[in-house]
Formats: C-alpha cells, sequence, structure tokens
C-alpha cells in the first residue's frame, strides 16, 4: 500500500499495527536505519511519539546498573531512544544527534581495577517539529531539505559521526514526504522504511513559544470491574477490587529529607475516595521557556522537553516556597555546574520527581507528568544509591509504572509496565525488613500483590494470583489492626480478592472460603454509619463469593448467604449514591435469585416467587444501565438482557405457573424482546450469537405451545424481516 493512501476503514486497527512494526523496527537496535513516521495529525504524532518513548527509553535493567566490583561507582540513566525537537533556527538533525552525544556521552559500566568497563549503546533518536517548518521562511525549508541532501554522505561513508552506531527515526507529515522524495532523493533513496499513520492532517496554529505536548492531558483510566463469570445459561459479574496503590509518600516541603507518609494516590477502587484535581495555575507563554530550554546543557534534553510541556499543568502548592519546575531545573544545571556531590543531584533530581508526584497525587496522572517522575527519580538513585529514602524511591517508581499501565490504552505495553513496576518494588524489599522499616515493607508488600494481580491478567493466571497472595499475606503479618484498622481492612479485602482468583484455577472450596473469611475481616472495620460504600462493597463481594461456593458445595445454604449480603449491600449501594455499582449488585442478586429457582430442592410453590424476585433485580440492573450513558459497566449488559429473556420464559414454561393467557404473553413477548435486543447488539460472532438465535427460536416455540397459531404469529411479527426465514427454518 502507497504511503499517500490515507482512506482506511478502521484507523485504530490500522494505526495499532504500523506502531507495533515501528516498535519491532526500533527496538530491534540496528544501526545506520532511518525510519520515516507519516503523520499529519499532530495529536496521533504526540502520542505515538510519547508512546515510544516511555517504552523503550528506560527499560528496567537497563536504567539501575548493579555493580558487580564494590569499588566501581554508579552509572546515571542512559537512555536507549532520545526525542529531540528539530531546531528551526538551524534545522540541521544530524548535528543536533552529534550535538547531543557530545553533551552525554555513552558512560562507561562493568569496569574494575582490572577490566575495562564497556560503553553503553548509542541510543536511537526521534526527530519531531518538522511540521513547523511550513511557518518559516522559504529559505530555513529549503536549508532543511539542504542538510538532507548532504547527510547521504553520512550514511554512506564510514566518518566518526556517533549517530552511524544508532537509528534515526524522522516524523514528518505528508505533505514534507513528498517534498523530501523530489527535493532529497539521496536522503529518500537512504531509507529503511517508512511507516504511515492514518489520520485527519491538524490545522496549523500559531504556537507562542511553548513545545508541544506529547499528548493529551488524559486523566488515568477509573478501569472497569471484574467481567461476569460466564455460565451456560445466566451469568454472574463479580466486583473484586483493589485496596488503592498505596505508593506515593506526601513530604513536608520545609527540608528535604522529610518525613514519609502514606498518602492516597488516584487509582481504582470504591474502598478509596479519587481526589479531585486542584485548581492549576495557567501562566502566559513567553520567549523565556525557550530560553531556558536553551541554556540547560548537563540536564538531558528528554527530561527537559517533558518537564518544559507540562509547565501548564504542575500544580503550584500554597507555600511560601513553592516549587517550579523551571527553578528546579535551574538548581539541577547549577549543580551540575558546579560538579556537585552526588548526594546534592540526587537530592536535586529527587525534587523534582516529588513536584511531579505530588501532581500525579492530584489526580494529573498524565502520561507527560508520569514520565517526568520516572526519569527524575531514577536520575536521582543514579547519583546516590546509598540514600536512605532509596526503599521509598523505589517503591515509587514502581507504582509510576503500574500507573502507566493504568493509562488508557494500555494494551500494547501493559504487561512490560506491570512487570518493570514489579521489579522495582522487589528491589525496594531486597534493601529493607519489617524489622527496620515496618510501615514500607507492608506497603511495598501490597503494592506488590496488586502488581501481580494486574499481571494475571497477561498471562500465568493461577502462579501470578498465588504469588499475590503471598505479598498480601506478608503485608498482613506487619499491617495490623491495631496500628490501622482501615488500612488492615483494606489489605484484607485485598487477600479476599486473590483468594476468590485463585480459587478460579484451582482448589475452589479451600480457596473461596478463604475469601470469604478475608471479607469478613475486612468488614469488621468498616462501620456502615461511617464508611457505607466501602461496607456495601464488602458485602457484595462476600455475596459473589458466597455465589462462587455455591457451585461446590451446600447450594442452598450458600446461594440464600450471597442474596442476604446482596440485599444488605443494596441499602448502601443506591441508585442515588452509586448507580453504577448498584446495578452491579442487583445484577449479582438477580443472578442468585435463578440460581436458587432452579434448584431441584426449592419447592414449586417458592420457585415462582424466586424467578419473579430474579426479573424484578434484573430489570433494575438494566434499568439503572441505561440511565448512566456513558459510564462503564462492570457487567455484561447483553448478557443480562439474555438473562432476563431466560427468566421470563422459565417463569412461563414452569409446571407451576398459573397466570392466564394475557400474562403469558406478556412474560413471552418480555422474554423474545430482551434475546432480539442481543441480536441487535451482535455481531454474527459464531457461539455468542448462535446461542441467543437458539433462545428466539425456543421462545417463538413457547409462544405457540402456550398461545396457539395466534400467539406464534405475534411473535413472528416482532421478528427483523432479515430473521424471518432463517427462523421460520427452524421451527
Amino acid at each position: 500500500m502507497s504511503v499517500n493512501d490515507t482512506a482506511h476503514n478502521d484507523n485504530f486497527a490500522w494505526n495499532r499495527q504500523v506502531y507495533h512494526r515501528l516498535k519491532l523496527a526500533l527496538s530491534l537496535g540496528l544501526r545506520r536505519q532511518l525510519f520515516l513516521a507519516v503523520c499529519d495529525d499532530l495529536h496521533l504524532r504526540n502520542q505515538v511519539a510519547a508512546r515510544l518513548h516511555s517504552t523503550l527509553a528506560y527499560p528496567v535493567g537497563q536504567v539501575l546498573y548493579q555493580p558487580s566490583d564494590t569499588q566501581e561507582n554508579s552509572t546515571p540513566a542512559y537512555p536507549r531512544i532520545v526525542t529531540l525537537r528539530l531546531n528551526l533556527n538551524d534545522p540541521n538533525p544530524i548535528v543536533q544527534i552529534n550535538q547531543w552525544l557530545a553533551n552525554y556521552p555513552p558512560p562507561i559500566v562493568g569496569g574494575s581495577k582490572d577490566t575495562p568497563g564497556k560503553s553503553l549503546p548509542i541510543p536511537a533518536f526521534q526527530i519531531v517539529g518538522v511540521e513547523q517548518l511550513t511557518k518559516q521562511p522559504v529559505a530555513i525549508q529549503r536549508l532543511f531539505l539542504h542538510y538532507l541532501r548532504l547527510s547521504e554522505q553520512y550514511f554512506s561513508t564510514q566518518e566518526s559521526n556517533r549517530f552511524l552506531d544508532s537509528s534515526l527515526l524522522l516524523w514528518i507529515p505528508r505533505p514534507w514526504l513528498s517534498a523530501i522524495q523530489q527535493s532529497a532523493p539521496q536522503f529518500w533513496r537512504c531509507r529503511t522504511g517508512v511507516f504511515a499513520f492514518a489520520g485527519e492532517p491538524t490545522p496549523t496554529t500559531h504556537n507562542s513559544g511553548y513545545p508541544e505536548r506529547f499528548s493529551s492531558s488524559r486523566s488515568l483510566d477509573l478501569g472497569n470491574l471484574e467481567q461476569p463469570i460466564p455460565d451456560e445459561s445466566v451469568t454472574a459479574a463479580t466486583e473484586m477490587k483493589f485496596e488503592e496503590n498505596e505508593g506515593f509518600k506526601t513530604q513536608t516541603q520545609a527540608n528535604h529529607r522529610r518525613k514519609n507518609q502514606e498518602a492516597s494516590s488516584p487509582i481504582v477502587d470504591l474502598l478509596n475516595t479519587v481526589p479531585q484535581p486542584r485548581e492549576f495555575t495557567t501562566r502566559s507563554a513567553s520567549g523565556r521557556n525557550d530560553q531556558l530550554l536553551s541554556s540547560l546543557s548537563h540536564i538531558s534534553s528528554e527530561l527537559t522537553e517533558l518537564v518544559m510541556a507540562t509547565i501548564d499543568t504542575v500544580i503550584a502548592h500554597d507555600t511560601e516556597d513553592s516549587w517550579q519546575p523551571q527553578q528546579i531545573l535551574l538548581e539541577i544545571e547549577a549543580l551540575h555546574s558546579q560538579q556537585a556531590s552526588g548526594e546534592l543531584l540526587a537530592e536535586a533530581y529527587h525534587h523534582l520527581g516529588s513536584l511531579y508526584r505530588l501532581c500525579i497525587e492530584q489526580g494529573q496522572s498524565t502520561l507527560e507528568n508520569l514520565m517526568v517522575a520516572i526519569i527524575a527519580y531514577q536520575e536521582a538513585i543514579s547519583y546516590d544509591e546509598t540514600s536512605n529514602q532509596l526503599p521509598d524511591i523505589l517503591n515509587d517508581l514502581g507504582t509510576l509504572y503500574w500507573m502507566l499501565y493504568r493509562i488508557p490504552p494500555n494494551l500494547e505495553e501493559g504487561q512490560t509496565y506491570i512487570e518493570q513496576a514489579i521489579e522495582f518494588y522487589q528491589l525496594a524489599l531486597k534493601l529493607i525488613s519489617p524489622e527496620t522499616h515496618l510501615e514500607t515493607y507492608a506497603r511495598v508488600q501490597n503494592n506488590l500483590g496488586t502488581a501481580y494481580g494486574d499481571l494475571a491478567r497477561f498471562s500465568n493466571q493461577s502462579e501470578n494470583w498465588e504469588q499475590a497472595v503471598s505479598a498480601y499475606s506478608e503485608a498482613l503479618r506487619y499491617r495490623t489492626a491495631d496500628m490501622d484498622s482501615l488500612k488492615y481492612a483494606a489489605c484484607q479485602n485485598n487477600l479476599g480478592t486473590a483468594y476468590w482468583h485463585l480459587g478460579q484455577y484451582n482448589q475452589p472450596i479451600v480457596h473461596l472460603k478463604k475469601a470469604i473469611a478475608s471479607y469478613n475481616q475486612a468488614l469488621i472495620h468498616y462501620s456502615p454509619e461511617q464508611e457505607p460504600l466501602k461496607y456495601g462493597m464488602i458485602q457484595n463481594n462476600i455475596g459473589t463469593a458466597c455465589w462462587n461456593l455455591a457451585q461446590y458445595e451446600q447450594p442452598a445454604e450458600n446461594l440464600q448467604l450471597a442474596i442476604n449480603v446482596y440485599r444488605e449491600a443494596l441499602k448502601y449501594r443506591t441508585p442515588a449514591n452509586v448507580p453504577s455499582a448498584c446495578a452491579a449488585t442487583q445484577n449479582n442478586l438477580g443472578t442468585a435469585y435463578w440460581h436458587l429457582a432452579n434448584l431441584s430442592q426449592t419447592p414449586k410453590e417458592i420457585r415462582q416467587k424466586y424467578l419473579q424476585l430474579c426479573i424484578s433485580a434484573y430489570e433494575e440492573a438494566i434499568a439503572l444501565a441505561y440511565s448512566l450513558n456513558d459510564t462503564s459497566l462492570s457487567f455484561d449488559l447483553l448478557a443480562t438482557h439474555n438473562n432476563l429473556g431466560l427468566a421470563h420464559y422459565q417463569l412461563v414454561v414452569d409446571n407451576s405457573f398459573n397466570g392466564d393467557k394475557a400474562t403469558r404473553s406478556q412474560h413471552l413477548e418480555a422474554a423474545l424482546d430482551n434475546h432480539l435486543q442481543v441480536l441487535n447488539g451482535l455481531s454474527k460472532q459464531p457461539e455468542v450469537y448462535q446461542t441467543t438465535f437458539a433462545y428466539v427460536v425456543k421462545t417463538i416455540r413457547a409462544f405457540h405451545s402456550e398461545l396457539g397459531i395466534q400467539g406464534q404469529n405475534l411473535a413472528l411479527s416482532k421478528v427483523p424481516s432479515q430473521l424471518l426465514a432463517e427462523i421460520l427454518s427452524q421451527l
């Protein structure tokens, strides 16, 4: 396909494929590779460039170098990919790359008194900002093309240009692709690959001095609840959730050696209140930013670029000595110029990372803010690996990488980010013990359990949930109810969730009973008067575990227990307070009633009552779901429609039903309407579609058997015309 073909039926799928190919090409680390990335949509370009940087620049294991000799010095963090913005005054990308390498030569690692060290690889470089040339004089545009024409000699000779040992990725819009093909054919012939992204051109606007942001300021994804439990006829939804990942600490600004305290980070648990973003201070753009950007010669350009791109969003703290990122960058630059000690440099970088961490805690968990905090903390560690704050910094780094996984879309790099988070948590645990760092040890173990639970979504489910159980259990050895009852309760809830998941893979009775025990321990410390939402959530989780346990032993007793706690949860999970949670619990309640109605030991006279209660619960769940518009649900709404249809159907065909013809028709019509609504929401997926189609046919047959030919005709009149032929062939 030509790179000029922009019409794609599914831009998202296309761009995702292109991104994966580009990421793979860069990650191979080959020399003398020239890649052209073509993208007219600046928002998409910024998003992809930032994702490449966040994934490839600082892989764990290549950031913290463990010395093999005690005399070996620590090595500063060194990137594997560098993002540079084209210098519009002198648009020569090769000169910019060589200048960067002169300022930041690859460090030597692995050396000792007996053996020489080895230089780290030259990073790859991605150049952005070519589209800004359109607003420059024609002479500048021609100069850029002239430099590209001259670049052929760099690729074809063995001159000592450092960039020859790396790869170059040049981001360009389509008009500039055509210009390069026509006016710089030498450069075009040297290309290794062209990666064309689909998207509409972004209108050019005047930029008054600020660098473009790498992505829009998207907040953390609040996440979906656990998916429904599949059942042959009915599905039950769970709502297994975690305590906040507590990796961040609130620190006072009076002293750089601040007291560490646990604080909430904005994450995905009804156990916790998501903090609201504080009001931002808006600053006007000025030439001072560009001057600052060009004056920092000792700080890595990628860190500077990211900081400058986030100036507008960093929270100004209401204190006399409030920190500003510009000021901190200048302090770090001055320390470098003065050849300050590693401890002072580490403190300054930690200062910068803490500012962004506090900004993140207030809800501004954008990709840029997370990356600044990550790079700053990594630099802090590289300059002082003996700091007494190192365990807390490692814990914070683990949490920051975990938060990268929570930023949507997270499918591509999610597993990598979580694995990086786990590695940092494990590094922190190697440096501390519960005897010396009791609270930090328990906090890191809790966070490690959360990370393993998320990793289970990608691979090795049983093994990772076992690791989560182990981490939470270890945390609870030292986090007692006497120390902090609410954190103890939250960790017990986490442990219950891990046991519940583990019960889906092995020893279900053992693990589900342990899950119920943990949830009950958590419930003790949540007062329904003071913590109604948390109390209701734990009750819901107990109900789900009891429902699950009913599939293995004492079904009537455990289903009744599930119903009781679901009903208790609904006293606090109301449509007014938490409509989405209320809908989830109503859906779970309907499922429990369904199964209780269908037990062989359930008396006939009570079965009808349970089915009616099942229908009422499902109808309430569906009504609430449609009132929520775009709010994410924790259960499959189409599956609930199918479940409701089955309940209406069974109510009529049950031998104990004694309703008249009008009532029978009413229930069968409701069953058919629900199943047809599901068909309208499905593509022809072989299993799901055919199962629902079979429900439609079965319901139409029930119309005939219960109401005669007139009933069948009524049913067929409701069926879409395109389905009639297929349905008639099966009646």
